[in-house]
C-alpha cells in the first residue's frame, strides 16, 4: 500500500526531520527513516541540540577528550554538533547525489547570538561549512534584517543556505531577494550556479499560537470562527509569492543559468492545540517544491493517518487573502505579530543555546 509519506513524496513534497542526535545516528534510526519513512533531509537548531546532549549516552567520550584538550566550551559545542551534522550528511549523501543536491541536506545553524550581526554571521557561517566539510550541508542563517546581507555573502561564497525564523510575507519577500541577489554575486565570482541550493523557512504554528491568543481574547464569534486558520493562511500566501517571484525577469535569467528556485520550507509543523488534526499543517500545504520539516511525533502521525488529497495550496490563495483581512478588521495587526515572534524566536535559540553551553560546560568539569 502506498503510505502518506509516499503520496507527500509524489506531490513533491520533501520530507525533512527536524531533529537529530548521536543516539539516532548510530542507532540506524536516522537511515531507518529514509527508506520507511521517505525522509530526505534533517534540520537542526540549538533546542535540538540541547536536548541531544542533555539526554544522549554517545558524547561522554569526545566531551572528556576535548575537556583534556582544553579547548573552550564554545569550541566543544561545534565541535561535537558539527560531528553530528557531518555524519548525518553522509547517512544522507546517496540521498544529494540521486536527487542532484536538491535533498540529502542537513542544516546546522549559526549561534543564535549572532542574528543581529551581519559580519559575524557570515564568518561563522564559511566556518560552519568548512568545519563540516560536506557539500550536503546546508548553513541556517535566521530571516532578520541583519541576516538579510548575510545571506546575500554567503550564497556569493557558493554554500547553500537554510534560512530560518520567517514569519512574514514582507520579510519572505526580501529573503527572496537577498538570494537573487547572491546568486548574481556567486556567478560573477565564478561559482556553478547549479551545485548552491537555499530553502526559505517559513514558521507556522507559531504564527496560529499567537493570533489565536488574540482572536480568543476578543470573544466574539466573529474572532473565534477564525482561529487555527491563520497560520496556514500566511504560508499559502508565501507559496503565492515564491510562484510570483521566480517567474520574474530577474529569477528566470538566473535559472536559465542553471540557478535553483528557493524551496519554500514548512516549519514550526507541529500542532500545539490537541483540539486540531495533528497533520494539520503537513495536509493543508501540500505543494509541489516545497519541503516539510517534521518534528518525529508529526512525521509518525503523517505516515499513520495524514488524508493527502493532493495539492492544497493553489487555488486558496484569495480565501487566504480574505482570512487575513478579516483578522486585520478585527484590530490584530499581522506585522505586530510576526514582528513580535521574529523576536521572540531569535531570544528562545539563545536561551537553548545558553542551555546547551551550561550542559557542556557541566561535562567538561566532570570528565576533569
Amino acid at each position: 500500500m502506498t503510505t502518506p509519506t509516499q503520496e507527500l513524496s509524489d506531490i513533491g513534497v520533501s520530507i525533512w526531520l527536524d531533529d537529530l542526535s548521536r543516539d539516532r545516528i548510530e542507532s540506524g534510526s536516522l537511515e531507518s527513516l529514509i527508506v520507511t519513512r521517505n525522509v530526505v533531509g534533517v534540520t537542526t537548531n540549538p533546542t535540538i541540540f540541547a536536548s541531544a546532549l542533555a539526554t544522549g549516552q554517545t558524547y561522554g567520550a569526545q566531551i572528556a577528550e576535548l575537556a583534556a584538550a582544553g579547548v573552550s566550551v564554545t569550541e566543544a559545542v561545534f565541535a561535537a554538533t558539527s560531528d553530528d551534522v557531518a555524519a548525518a550528511c553522509d547517512i544522507f549523501r546517496p540521498v544529494f547525489d540521486r536527487t542532484k543536491g536538491k535533498d540529502g541536506r542537513v542544516s546546522i545553524e549559526v549561534e543564535p547570538t549572532l542574528a543581529f550581526d551581519a559580519h559575524a554571521t557570515i564568518a561563522q557561517a564559511k566556518e560552519l561549512f568548512a568545519r563540516v566539510g560536506r557539500d550536503n550541508v546546508m548553513i541556517k542563517i535566521p530571516a532578520t534584517i541583519e541576516g538579510l546581507a548575510a545571506i546575500t555573502a554567503v550564497i556569493a561564497e557558493g554554500i547553500s543556505v537554510n534560512v530560518t525564523l520567517i514569519f512574514s510575507l514582507e520579510r519572505y519577500g526580501a529573503v527572496v531577494d537577498a538570494y537573487l541577489s547572491g546568486l548574481e554575486a556567486a556567478r560573477a565570482n565564478g561559482h556553478d550556479l547549479s551545485t548552491i541550493h537555499s530553502v526559505a523557512s517559513f514558521f507556522v504554528s507559531r504564527v496560529d499560537t499567537e493570533i489565536d491568543k488574540r482572536l480568543i481574547a476578543i470573544g466574539s464569534d466573529d474572532a473565534v470562527s477564525l482561529t487555527s486558520k491563520a497560520g496556514v493562511a500566511n504560508a499559502r500566501l508565501a507559496y503565492e509569492l515564491f510562484e510570483q517571484k521566480f517567474a520574474s525577469e530577474r529569477a528566470t535569467s538566473l535559472l536559465s543559468q542553471g540557478g535553483n528556485r528557493q524551496r519554500p520550507l514548512w516549519a514550526s509543523t507541529g500542532v500545539k492545540d490537541p483540539a486540531l488534526p495533528d497533520t494539520l499543517y503537513v495536509t493543508e500545504l501540500a505543494v509541489s517544491e516545497t519541503v516539510n520539516t517534521m518534528p518525529e511525533k508529526t512525521l509518525e502521525a503523517t505516515f499513520d493517518h495524514a488524508p493527502v488529497h493532493g495539492d492544497a495550496v493553489r487555488g486558496s490563495y484569495e480565501a487566504a487573502r480574505a482570512t487575513l483581512a478579516a483578522i486585520e478588521a478585527l484590530g490584530i495587526s499581522i506585522l505586530d505579530v510576526t514582528t513580535l515572534l521574529e523576536r521572540e524566536g531569535v531570544d528562545k535559540f539563545i536561551v537553548s543555546w545558553n542551555e546547551l553551553l551550561d550542559i557542556v560546560t557541566a561535562a567538561m568539569k566532570s570528565a576533569r
